[in-house]
């Protein structure tokens, strides 16, 4: 990546957008006329999760990267009265892309970003430029060991099987996600997984994410659609790839290459949160990908 003197960098902004009245928190730096990459977080934490790339990605792009309802700085809405389903979460997302005037960019889905930006791309799939993954699954190969106690609740949602994933959420378990897999846990930023945290034990918010990992199961039977739509439009696609990855095991990523013909693939020796660990080498790639698209 060009270096630039740290005065010539753009810097981020942070602002909030109403979007079907929901205050919709989001994080944008770079030129708008430069080519726009749209950053979709993962569980459980917000779009903080890219404090690090975005400048790293602004001096060449238009980054932008919202929080959903229920994470980060967004409206937390109670679950009975607002739909936390990856339906209604792609909802708030195409509307905010509406909002924002994005009418081309380039998705970098993770985790539960991934559903999210695929759903989001089979409504608006012209308006796609190219994708990075990073550890997010579009194949039911990629659900593995981790997943058995969600599809168990997928299976039967009664509240004993609703109560027995609220270990999830616990700070023992945001840590774990963070840390395993890393080789050198002191590269790792501990204010992360803390104010993941502090956003997971707001009142309500337990409710919340048992409704989401609910609602994940009907990503599932959606795959065969998130890859037909690979095959017919055929994105530039990066894969930067945490393959310690206990959540999203890189199981998940080599299927991209049945669909996908211009694709390019890093497997990266780290856990879930690659950009922890391995931030400065993803933006190299992104940086490095996207212009040989032309992007």
């Amino acid at each position: 990546m060009t270096t630039t003197p740290t005065s010539a960098r753009f810097p981020v902004h942070y602002k909030t957008v109403r979007v079907n009245e929901q205050d919709v928190f989001y994080r944008e730096a770079g030129p708008e006329s430069a080519p726009t990459i749209l950053l979709l977080h993962g569980f459980p934490t917000s779009s903080n999760m890219f404090r690090n790339l975005i400048p790293l990605l602004a001096n060449s792009f238009h980054v932008v990267a919202p929080d959903y309802p229920g994470f980060g700085l967004s409206s937390m809405p109670d679950h009975k009265s607002f739909a936390y389903t990856f339906e209604n979460l792609t909802n708030i997302v195409e509307g905010f892309v509406k909002a924002l005037n994005l009418t081309r960019y380039s998705l970098y889905v993770m985790d539960y970003g991934a559903p999210i930006g695929y759903r989001l791309a089979l409504r608006l799939p012209d308006r796609v430029q190219a994708l990075v993954v990073q550890n997010g699954n579009a194949y039911e190969e990629g659900l593995l060991e981790f997943w058995n106690p969600i599809k168990t609740y997928w299976a039967d949602p009664t509240p004993e099987n609703r109560k027995a994933l609220n270990f999830l959420v616990d700070q023992k378990s945001t840590q774990w996600q963070y840390e395993t897999g890393v080789a050198d846990k002191t590269l790792l930023d501990p204010t992360a997984w803390v104010l993941d945290q502090v956003g997971l034990d707001r009142p309500g918010n337990l409710d919340i994410q048992m409704d989401l990992f609910l609602s994940y199961g009907s990503n599932v039977p959606l795959y065969p659609e998130f890859q037909a739509f690979f095959r017919k439009y055929q994105p530039p696609t990066l894969i930067v790839w945490g393959k310690n990855d206990f959540i999203f095991p890189p199981e998940g990523a080599a299927p991209y290459s049945r669909d996908l013909k211009n694709l390019e693939t890093h497997l990266l020796d780290t856990g879930h949160f690659a950009l922890e660990t391995h931030g400065g080498e993803i933006a190299d790639r992104i940086e490095g990908f996207l212009l040989k698209q032309k992007l």
